[in-house]
């Protein structure tokens, strides 16, 4: 009896061994995918939350609202309109820098908007823009961030050109992300 007491003991301890490696292998592949997707902003929400546990559960949460939304391409019109706009927003640079800026984030908001994302409030936005873009949601964070400091005239006119440039790095991404059906169709068009 006492053989048998043992053997199931040690079969129990085995098993939940292996119970807690698959776990921990699960946690591992979890941490690797939200890392992956995410890139920096994995780090930046880490640190803010102060905890990875937490910090994945907000990712995750993140992926699960954005795959419900309907973000499609532009169309080769829409990104025609949008890359004039850009244009005109940069050329007003030279003559006032802070409504340059202002105006290139909201016509970020714009073309978001038109692509699918529900345009609430920055934060939100810039949540979303970190599932698909985490290499250069970044940017809009710190454009934002410096476009707020010119509002409270906290910024100088680097500030404003770095806010430029950072917008400009999310919307070259947002923008020229057109249907491929679209583009196949303007190429033939143009021949």
């Amino acid at each position: 009896m006492e053989g048998q007491t043992t053997t199931i003991l040690v079969v129990a301890l085995v098993v939940l061994a292996g119970l807690i490696a698959g776990w921990l292998l699960m946690q591992r592949r979890r941490t690797d995918h939200l890392r992956n997707q995410f890139g920096e902003e994995y780090d930046r929400v880490v640190e803010t939350h102060g905890n990875a546990r937490k910090a994945e559960a907000d990712l995750e949460a993140r992926e699960k609202r954005v795959a419900e939304f309907n973000i499609r391409p532009l169309t080769p019109a829409e990104h025609d309109r949008f890359a004039g706009q850009w244009h005109d927003a940069k050329a007003l640079f030279v003559n006032d820098p802070t409504a340059a800026v202002d105006k290139s984030d909201d016509l970020i908001t714009e073309v978001m908007k038109t692509r699918g994302y529900p345009v609430t409030d920055f934060e939100h936005r810039h949540a979303d823009l970190t599932v698909e873009h985490g290499d250069v949601a970044k940017h809009y964070l710190a454009g934002h961030e410096l476009s707020e400091r010119a509002e409270a005239g906290e910024a100088s006119t680097e500030d404003l050109r770095l806010a430029m440039t950072h917008f400009e790095n999310l919307f070259d991404r947002l923008v020229d992300d057109v249907a491929a059906e679209h583009l196949d169709a303007k190429v033939v068009e143009d021949a």
